[in-house]
């Protein structure tokens, strides 16, 4: 069998990844790799665990399991024999007492009771939440060892065949034709990279197909005929017109988002073709399934087999045998027939009927005299209808509790495309949360909001509830946006911009005043009000505060494209005998007005106008403190609310409801 060559010339081929002779750049890029995985992961030595208190059956082969490792090994040296240019199987690995098991005898069918894993879905979503992901030590060959799924349920951690092993034995436990397969696949399947896949929460679903009885049966002859819909030649035409308009506008988009485009493609793999992996495949037939298809067992979600990302198999197995594929990969898996009894596409190890194994046959065929021949085929027919000893492995248990928590410490966070999905287990959070769907704009870097003050947020009011007719809140460290509704002075937007603290002052322990941010502009928009003149009404107020002006602009009059504006100096000369302020046009005032005034304003009309504002900004500065402090008080309300969350536990979940379990011990 061929496995799927390389696409570019540069990369490396098969023969050139030998563990003997690895490239610098390999070993750079597997400890790249490596690099990625959690710390706490990386770091788990599996040789400290505990295994003294392990069942005989881990650490002592019976009579039968020895004989079964000798036909496999004596299955191995055939097939190393005709197929020199195939990678070994991987057949008898040890387990975590160092013995030499069989991996058929390292399935152990379960049915576990729970309803939810009686489902293939249900259990291969529970081996993806429960089983927290380790690496292959060398991408390029599968492990040295394969523990039981006691071992692997017990750590809640294990790398893609120990994935396989417990689901598989779940599956064929809840009655699936279940196998585990020992293949190749793409670098985002072998590293459980979903950041480039849709989350599935995200995804519309399906449209349903009718199928061919329901249009049999709606082409009766007795159904309803109703009138045929008559359309305009002339909407047809336009609809046609701005369907062409918004292809030709989506291909416009998608070219000027062409960088993005490539920054979602995923990177070249130099391992392609290369990667190890382990996953299920399940066959139609058992339980009402009408397809063959895999499971990804990192992921719990299913593929068609014809699905690009699995590049090739090696062998498969059950807890009854052991198959070999012999047909070609080259193209992936797409063309693979699943016929397990077609002994052409697939090599059986122990003989399940009198007809004699392909690869046997074609062993004898060059290999043995004819003299020999005959005893030689008894000899291993004999061998090859061994019936396989039961797994060694003590039954798979798992308590409600471990059933409920599931995650690994509780939690769970999976990084799709633009989109991150967080899963606790219930009752791990107070306010009860379970679940979370993140969705972002881009695949840049993002930032987290927090209830901690002066950060990123935005809230909402009910503007008909409040005084102020407040609708909308935004705030970050150096800014705070309000926008208004419904206000008699036709206010619509204040916007607000701080600047730096000063050093060594700190927000918990002191005055509000003292720890407040400082103003440096206050900004206020209008609505028109009709019944005043353009040149009267305020569109624009503008307080800069660190410059100490304050600047005014006026709605358009009709037919002008200017607006009148006036500009205020606060700094005014002061009369050094009374102590009075002077003020003068060329100093104090900046006025543009657009087109003939109606009133012509005095120098008292304007110094009286600049005492208003000036008032007007002490008061607007006293509502930027209240604006403050009311979202802290907001957000204290929010923190209090959180810590006193009181979820309510069933009647009948005995082990959280501390009033039912007295109720049933006093019983």
């Amino acid at each position: 069998m061929e496995f799927q060559d390389l696409k570019e010339e540069e990369e490396p081929r098969e023969d050139e990844l030998k563990a003997s002779a690895i490239s610098d750049d390999f070993q750079k890029k597997v400890s790249l790799e490596q690099a990625c995985i959690p710390s706490d992961i990386a770091d788990f030595d599996w040789s400290s665990i505990d295994t003294s208190q392990l069942p005989s059956s881990y650490k002592i082969n019976s009579p039968k399991e020895k004989k079964l490792l000798h036909i496999a090994d004596s299955f191995l040296q055939r097939y190393a024999h005709l197929h020199p240019d195939r990678k070994p199987l991987f057949l008898h690995p040890v387990n975590e007492c160092g013995l030499q098991k069989f991996v058929s005898t390292t399935v152990r069918p379960t049915l576990l009771p729970y309803p939810e894993l009686y489902y293939w879905d249900g259990c291969a979503s529970f081996v993806s939440d429960y089983l927290t992901m380790v690496p292959l030590k060398s991408p390029v060959t599968p492990p040295t060892s394969l523990y039981s799924p006691t071992t692997i349920l017990k750590y809640q951690r294990g790398n893609c065949f120990d994935f396989s092993m417990l689901l598989c034995s779940m599956l064929i436990g809840a009655g699936y034709d279940a196998y585990c397969v020992h293949g190749y696949a793409s670098r985002e399947i072998c590293t459980l990279d979903e950041t480039l896949e849709l989350c599935p929460l995200l995804k519309k679903p399906q449209e349903r197909q009718v199928p061919k009885e329901e249009e049999k049966k709606s082409s009766s002859k007795y159904r309803i005929k109703f009138p045929p819909v008559r359309q305009s030649q002339f909407d047809l035409q336009q609809e046609a017109k701005k369907k062409a308009e918004a292809e030709a506008a989506q291909k416009k988009k998608e070219r000027e988002e062409g960088k993005v485009t490539e920054v979602e493609k995923p990177r070249r793999d130099r391992l392609h073709g290369l990667r190890v992996h382990a996953w299920v495949l399940v066959l139609s037939g058992k339980r009402e399934v009408p397809e063959t298809f895999f499971i990804n067992p990192f992921t719990g979600s299913s593929h068609s087999t014809k699905d690009e990302s699995f590049l090739g198999i090696e062998s498969i197995w059950n807890h009854r045998n052991y198959w070999v594929n012999t047909q070609d990969c080259r193209s992936g898996c797409k063309d693979l027939i699943f016929d397990l009894s077609n002994t052409i596409c697939w090599e059986i190890m122990l003989l399940e009927s009198k007809k004699p194994l392909q690869l046997l046959a074609d062993y004898k065929e060059n290999e043995l005299p004819d003299s020999n021949m005959d005893d030689m085929q008894e000899k291993e027919e004999k061998d090859m209808s061994f019936d396989i000893p039961p797994s060694w492995v003590a039954p798979i248990q798992l308590s409600p509790r471990e059933f409920e928590t599931r995650y690994s410490q509780g939690r769970k966070v999976i990084l799709y495309k633009k989109a991150k999905l967080e899963k606790w287990a219930p009752y791990l959070n107070r306010d009860g949360l379970v679940k979370r769907l993140t969705v972002y704009a881009d695949l840049e870097p993002h930032t987290y909001t927090s209830l901690e003050p002066e950060t990123d947020r935005t809230m909402e009011f009910y503007s008909e509830a409040r005084a102020d007719g407040l609708q909308k809140r935004l705030e970050n460290a150096r800014e705070m946006t309000e926008y208004f509704l419904g206000r008699d002075d036709f206010l619509h937007i204040r916007h607000m911009e701080f600047g730096q603290r000063e050093k060594n002052v700190h927000l918990a322990g002191t005055s509000t005043d003292i720890n407040s941010r400082p103003i440096t502009e206050i900004k206020e928009c209008f609505h028109r009000n009709v019944k005043k003149p353009a040149d009267e009404d305020v569109a624009e107020r503008t307080f800069l505060i660190t410059e100490e002006r304050i600047q005014l602009t006026y709605h358009l009059k009709d037919y002008y494209i200017t607006a009148s504006t006036k500009e205020f100096f606060k700094a005014t000369k002061r009369n050094r005998r009374r102590n009075e302020i002077s003020v003068t046009p060329e100093i104090s005032c900046i006025t543009y007005q657009a087109g003939p005034a109606e009133k012509e304003l005095s120098l008292f009309h304007l110094y009286d106008l600049l005492q208003e504002l000036k008032e007007e900004e002490k008061r607007l500065k006293r509502q930027v403190r209240q604006s403050e402090a009311e979202v802290l008080d907001i957000l204290k309300i929010c923190e209090d609310e959180e810590t006193t969350v009181k979820l309510s536990v069933s009647t009948y979940n005995t082990g959280r409801n501390e009033k039912r379990r007295q109720q049933y011990e006093v019983m």
